[in-house]
């Protein structure tokens, strides 16, 4: 079988420093598996004790019995020195970045810090905003949930928290697990802002079109939900348009850059940015630096979720750098929050008051929402995913995740249970369904989430598992190319087509014979493309996990990979796969496989959490 290039080491290869090479080469191949930067001290640890030809297998250009020195790294005339010099690689912290990465870490962290300073100016402003708003707010924010049976930090009213603490910021985090209600949360924000100002600029944003699209939809959901709004601020929410973050910065064809940059800022107050989780590092830097310290910034996203496919790991990060801090407020911030909550039971309590100064940019400006509003926390998927995140799924955990009256998960060890084709079958509703709109919600009955593409357990191979299962069952006539009820996932932007990475369709004939693709488009109407210009695609009965990030479906079936590749099912990935469903999802694998994943949490190499205190 042909060997591709080795990438990292024609990389190194440029540079005539044995030491040089072995770096090169391993910063290198840490960008590529999702690494902003080398970690001496951990890439040390990595090879001491191996032998040497599973040091080779690391790194071709290392010795068995080299370690690297960062004293010695510092002498390098090709490690940045504190002089003007532009160099390939930075040194940092023990950590040794290539210099573009470096200066997108630096450009997060100097955005960051010019948030804050702005919002310190402001927030005399900011608070006369909650002030003058007070009634409204509790109104908008006041709950009927029965808080009996939850923890102490579920009972509080985080939404509000969240809510308040947006306003008073110039950048925000607003994380949660599915159901804790992020978006509604943003929508009630809006409704804040519209009313103090009906000619705000808002801008929303996400990594993918079919995030994009969901944000609106939610967020239009949330609106005729909320109460006490006057039609203009409806009306401003109908005027909300949706993005891509390429799209909202002005993608320029063929370029790393974009039309909106630190020269030429975005001219919005308010830009909602949802599925931050799947931001990358460079991504991120170029977003920042798009926006003004004067607008204010939301990041959403779930921070147990899986991180972005290209390197960095900002949302995570930054989140983590809290750790215990998160969700706790100085006396002062804590004393006037705590005045618009009207429920006693539903104020922060002592233990999310502080009495010391925290050194960290982002301290008060991330709220975590604890009450899911779709899963219980005590059964089915709720506990489920809870237990993952602890980082262990007992037996108990499994019995109660499965034996539930509402929304369950189950293991099933047999892989040709037949469970499998109970499953498959769900797919003949859309494939019945003739009015193509309802087809397209109809193919969310169900979906197939594997952690790789490749091999038995992949994706390929149950795309095409599942077209068989259907053409035995005379629902489905597969073929090569396009054809009839075909469901097809966009695989590249297509900007000239509207049709975006992540969207979802269904080949179908229109009245006159002719072959389209049909897709959902902004507000439900519906988008065909003759199937000949979507230059990339792929078949989406089964998906991969990470394709799967802010979607939700029915029924999922989770199927765990073989031994071959059981390093890639970390619990960041299986949280993902599982949070998926919203009715019930099935594991394919076994429970050896699951606590084994559990226990392997992601860890990218970064300067953020170090950087930002």
């Amino acid at each position: 079988m042909k060997q591709g290039v080795d990438t990292h080491r024609v990389f190194a290869d440029y540079f005539d420093d044995t030491e040089i090479k072995a770096l090169a080469y391993a910063v290198s191949k840490n960008l590529s598996e999702g690494h902003i930067c080398l970690d001496i001290g951990a890439y040390n640890d990595l090879i001491t004790g191996k032998e040497e030809s599973e040091i080779i297998e690391i790194n071709p250009f290392l010795q068995k019995s080299h370690l690297f020195c960062v004293d010695e790294i510092k002498k390098s005339s090709f490690v940045m020195n504190g002089d003007s010099e532009t160099r390939p690689f930075v040194l940092q912290n023990g950590k040794l970045y290539l210099q573009r990465y470096f200066e997108y870490e630096s450009e997060i962290i100097q955005q960051i810090k010019a948030f804050v300073e702005n919002e310190e100016r402001n927030l005399f402003k900011n608070r006369a905003i909650l002030i003058n708003q007070k009634e409204f707010i509790q109104t908008l924010f006041s709950s009927s949930d029965t808080v009996e049976n939850l923890s102490l930090a579920e009972r509080v009213n985080w939404q509000l928290v969240a809510g308040l603490s947006v306003i008073q910021k110039h950048i925000s985090i607003i994380t949660g697990g599915p159901g804790t209600g992020k978006t509604t949360t943003v929508a009630k924000i809006l409704a804040i802002l519209y009313r103090d100002n009906p000619n705000l600029k808002v801008a929303l944003a996400a990594p993918t079109g079919k995030a994009a699209a969901r944000m609106k939809e939610s967020l239009s959901q949330a609106r005729d939900i909320l109460p006490n709004l006057s039609q203009d601020v409806k009306d401003r929410f109908d005027d909300l348009e949706a993005k891509t973050i390429h799209r909202l910065l002005g993608y320029k064809m063929n370029s790393p850059y974009f039309r909106h940059d630190a020269i030429n800022k975005l001219d919005y107050d308010l830009i909602v940015v949802d599925e931050s989780s799947m931001i990358s590092a460079p991504l991120m830097a170029k977003l920042f630096a798009a926006v003004s310290p004067l607008t204010r910034i939301v990041l959403l996203g779930d921070k147990n979720q899986l991180a972005s496919v290209e390197a960095g790991s900002v949302f995570g990060d930054i989140c983590l750098s809290l750790g215990e801090d998160m969700n706790r407020f100085s006396e002062e911030n804590g004393a006037f929050m705590n005045s618009f909550i009207s429920q006693a039971d539903a104020q922060m309590s002592e233990k999310f008051i502080r009495t010391t100064p925290v050194v960290n940019l982002m301290a008060e400006h991330i709220v975590e929402l604890k009450r899911s509003h779709r899963f219980k926390s005590t059964e089915g998927i709720g506990l489920f995913s809870k237990a993952l995140i602890q980082g262990s799924v007992s037996e108990k955990d499994y019995q109660d995740s499965e034996n539930c009256q509402g929304e369950f998960v189950k293991v099933e060890e047999n892989e040709n249970s037949p469970i499998l084709s109970e499953l498959m079958i769900k797919y003949k509703r859309y494939i019945c369904e003739e009015n193509i709109a309802k087809a397209l919600q109809y193919i969310n009955d169900v979906r197939f989430l594997c952690a790789v593409h490749e091999g038995k357990y992949g994706v390929k191979h149950y795309n095409m598992l599942i077209a068989k299962f259907l053409q035995q069952k005379s629902l489905l006539s597969p073929q090569e190319g396009f054809y009839e009820n075909q469901p097809i996932i966009v695989t590249r932007n297509d900007y000239s087509l509207g049709l975006y990475n992540g969207d979802v369709g269904i080949i179908r004939n229109d009245e006159n014979g002719v072959l389209k693709a049909w897709f959902e488009g902004v507000d439900g109407e519906l988008k065909q493309v003759l199937p000949g210009f979507i230059s990339a695609f792929d078949t989406v009965f089964a998906m991969t996990i990470h394709k799967s990030q802010g979607s939700e479906f029915s029924s999922v079936a989770v199927i765990l990979p073989g031994d071959e590749d059981l390093a890639i099912l970390t619990r960041e990935l299986l949280y993902t796969g599982i949070t998926r469903g919203k009715k019930e999802v099935i594991l394919f694998g076994s429970k050896t496989v699951i606590n084994d994943a559990a226990q392997r949490k992601v860890e990218r190499a970064s300067g953020i959490m170090e950087r930002i205190q």
